[in-house]
């Protein structure tokens, strides 16, 4: 795929502000949505959507396919009377800069039993039909999902290779007396995703009206606490007993000098090569009828991957292993037409990810913030730009860029200031204008580099375990005049079109 000349924001929908203690799909994502619009943004970046676990990252969720719970808003549900305002009454006081997972989850789950409750008790006819034609629908990924979700919380939410040995090694007799046991949590489970894609649906129909479309990111891996993992042992490097034999990690780089042990367990290609990548294709099947392009995280492991022995305490001892490479696309090419992808090719490319990517006409990613520790030959610096690439001040990963500037090596500052013509004391914007004017299709930045905020609002940062994932913008940060900064951006520079691929 091509983009068109435009321009995105990466925020993804836990950090949108209101009252819940985290940000969901109600009336502050259609008033984000407006704000895209005001601005002249095509785009809008989210990272993945579906039910985090442990560590709250939504790059290790419990199923690949799922949405997540934590992000049905509660105003909705009360305007489709499936809660009242007295169900709402007893909400805790949450922070407002930051999600209190700890705090938030409890809650989110105690309105949703409460709105799975109304439903029963007095649902409306049509809202009864539409969640049994959800449920068809989606069933190829749903009943295994929602049977995982009521087991896990009948074993209080252990790992389900803690399960007795009969649910982990999925004996017939044991799962089929396990789905009667536990219907009801089935359902409600069940009910908890049909809200999710209800509310998703609405939001990006909104979206579309708006003339903003949106760009959703797949993990390479998943996580090994799991619904695909339990239900699909066979493509996975697991022992006899489930346990990962070798795990997924990237040697050291720029983010950690003993490199990022990831942990997740890994594809057995050939297997998943032997059903024509069925999985991968209802996977990518599943995240396009949420999304308008998919950014393809970690590319680099689908030409080649590191592989960790299992048990080591860091990424820093593995090899390279190949990956499924062309065959794996000329199979999404044939099951998709064009491939709606944005290739995340960043850390260590070797020629083989390059010659892949180029081979099947990729855009691919550049990181302002990469771009200052070398010299004038250096990828990210936007004179080495090529059009048919994505350009960001930095990503989820990265500090924001006033983090990174004020806490950068001199030597990049200097080069930084004098590249961009400089005197820094507006230079996340600075990096906005550099990113916006360059060559590249699709120039997008996170809202906190918009917002112009320092390090106390970066998303993640990658190899530390907790205190990730938890930003919130504020109720007042987004103004009209904000919006106008960015229109000005987009028109002087091209980018105020609509969004197309």
């Amino acid at each position: 795929m091509r983009f068109d000349r435009a321009a995105g924001i990466l925020l993804h929908p836990t950090s949108l502000p209101g009252p819940e203690g985290i940000g969901d799909l109600g009336p502050q994502a259609f008033r984000w949505i407006d704000f895209l619009a005001a601005a002249g943004c095509a785009w809008w970046q989210v990272l993945p959507l579906g039910l985090t676990g442990y560590g709250d990252s939504p790059y290790q969720c419990f199923s690949a396919f799922a949405g997540n719970p934590f992000l049905i808003s509660p105003k909705v549900l009360q305007s489709e009377g499936l809660l009242t305002r007295v169900d709402l009454a007893d909400r805790p006081s949450f922070p407002a800069d930051r999600v209190d997972y700890g705090a938030v989850i409890p809650w989110k789950l105690t309105l949703l039993d409460r709105a799975f409750a109304h439903f029963q008790s007095a649902a409306r006819p049509e809202l009864g039909l539409e969640f049994a034609a959800f449920q068809s629908a989606h069933a190829a990924w749903l009943q295994d999902f929602v049977f995982f979700m009521a087991l896990k919380e009948a074993h209080g939410g252990a790992s389900w290779d803690n399960w007795p040995a009969s649910l982990r090694q999925r004996d017939a007799q044991a799962l089929q007396e396990a789905r009667r046991t536990h219907a009801e949590a089935m359902q409600r489970h069940a009910f908890r995703q049909f809200l999710f894609f209800r509310q998703w649906a609405a939001l990006r129909a909104y979206a579309i009206e708006r003339r903003v479309r949106i760009i959703g990111d797949i993990p390479i891996f998943v996580a090994y606490d799991s619904a695909d993992v339990w239900a699909h042992p066979e493509l996975f490097y697991l022992d006899d007993q489930g346990k990962p034999t070798v795990v997924a990690g990237v040697p050291p780089d720029y983010f950690s000098p003993t490199g990022q042990l990831w942990g997740n367990p890994l594809y057995r290609w050939e297997a998943h090569a032997a059903t024509g990548f069925a999985w991968w294709l209802e996977r990518l099947r599943a995240l396009l009828q949420l999304v308008d392009v998919i950014r393809l995280d970690h590319f680099r492991g689908f030409a080649g991957y590191w592989e960790v022995p299992a048990g080591m305490p860091t990424a820093k001892v593995g090899r390279w292993a190949p990956g499924p490479g062309a065959d794996f696309f000329r199979a999404v090419q044939q099951a998709l037409g064009d491939l709606p992808i944005l290739a995340e090719d960043l850390g260590v490319i070797t020629p083989d990810v390059v010659s892949l990517r180029d081979g099947l006409d990729l855009p691919g990613m550049r990181v302002l913030q990469f771009a200052f520790a070398g010299d004038p030959e250096d990828p990210f610096l936007p004179h080495n730009y090529i059009a048919n690439c994505a350009v960001y001040t930095g990503t989820h990963d990265n500090d924001t860029t006033r983090g990174w500037f004020e806490t950068a090596p001199e030597k990049e500052r200097s080069f930084c200031l004098h590249y961009l013509g400089s005197e820094g004391r507006d230079i996340a914007w600075d990096m906005i204008r550099a990113a916006w004017a360059s060559v590249a299709k699709l120039a997008a930045a996170p809202l906190q580099d918009v917002l112009e905020l320092g390090g106390e609002a970066r998303m993640n940062f990658p190899s530390h375990e907790v205190g990730n994932w938890g930003w919130r913008m504020s109720e007042d940060a987004l103004s009209e005049s904000l919006a106008a900064r960015l229109a000005e951006l987009n028109f002087l520079y091209g980018r105020k079109k609509n969004a197309s691929h």
